[in-house]
């Protein structure tokens, strides 16, 4: 794996978690920003050929 494709899943990653946190704690505007990144981020994967995980999808 190299180091574009190793960055973006962990930053896919880290998105799904600071995702998951906003909605716990109920951070609306936090969630549909993190939202945004998180699809932003898969387009990217799908631009470049990264398979993204179902765990991550």
């Amino acid at each position: 794996m190299d180091a574009f494709t190793a960055g973006l899943l962990q930053r896919i990653k880290a998105t799904e978690s600071d995702l998951t946190m906003a909605r716990e704690t109920g951070d609306d505007f936090l969630a549909e920003v993190e939202q945004a990144e998180l699809e932003d981020l898969h387009r990217l994967a799908a631009e470049h050929g990264v398979q993204v995980t179902a765990a991550s999808a």
